[in-house]
């Protein structure tokens, strides 16, 4: 099976954001990146798939040429070939992404197409939950997001999608596109041998080539920072009573 994981470099996780003087941009000075979490799960469950199948992992991502960092930390996990698609670090709205990474797929799927292409949910910084969903359109795939699980049969996938009330199936024909969650699985740690495989791989390259988007950007806010404080229900045998008040407002007790 020849799977396809699209990801986004975006700042590491409980990193502090600042914009720039003009609020245009982040401040990247001194900001570590990562693969956006929904994503990593997402690349995991690729190397997963591709383990049970005989597979091919491909990881795709756009940004500037420092992401080849997130493809190479796919590599270490398990993933098979990286391409970049080179932009000059600018955020793009998901109208542009998605025709940049559209363009880049039907390049690597000039000989064979892809059996099953994997989006992140939503990514970690923007949120926009477009992009995978509007690249499976303009394919013609089928598309699926939300995902909790996947199981892959012959010629078809089922995924599970779980809401409030209770966890939608979807059984659709491949080649399709699947919108994955984090939780879906526990990403592994790179091992030594992956790490020196993710240096030595060759990160095949293009430069972004796609019209504008629809959105324009006015400018960043950054919202308050919200500081919580710890209350001390009490010390010793006093507290009890304290405590049994706040388990009963929280429905634990009655």
């Amino acid at each position: 099976m020849r799977i396809l994981v699209c990801i986004k470099r975006v700042p590491a996780p409980g990193a502090r954001i600042n914009l720039t003087e003009d609020a245009m941009a982040i401040d990247a000075k001194n900001l570590g990146f990562a693969i956006s979490p929904h994503e990593e799960c997402a690349v995991e469950e690729a190397v997963q798939i591709a383990e049970r199948t005989d597979g091919h992992v491909t990881v795709l991502t756009m940004g500037p040429p420092e992401a080849e960092d997130q493809l190479r930390a796919s590599v270490a996990v398990g993933a098979n070939a990286a391409h970049l698609v080179i932009t000059d670090g600018s955020d793009s709205d998901p109208m542009a992404t998605a025709a940049a990474l559209l363009a880049a797929i039907r390049g690597l799927e000039a000989d064979q197409p892809f059996d099953l292409i994997l989006f992140g949910n939503e990514s970690a910084d923007s949120g926009g939950y477009q992009v995978g969903i509007r690249v499976a359109h303009a394919l013609g795939r089928p598309v699926v997001s939300g995902v909790k699980t996947i199981e892959v049969a012959e010629g078809a996938v089922t995924a599970h999608r779980p809401t409030d009330a209770a966890t939608e199936v979807y059984e659709v024909a491949l080649p399709a596109v699947l919108g994955v969650k984090e939780g879906i699985n526990l990403p592994r740690y790179p091992t030594f041998k992956g790490r020196l495989n993710a240096k030595k791989a060759e990160v095949s390259s293009e430069t972004a080539d796609a019209p504008a988007g629809g959105q324009q950007l006015v400018r960043l806010v950054q919202p308050p920072q919200q500081i919580s404080e710890p209350v001390v229900l009490g010390t010793g045998p006093g507290a009890a009573e304290a405590l049994v008040d706040v388990l009963a407002e929280l429905g634990v007790v009655t």
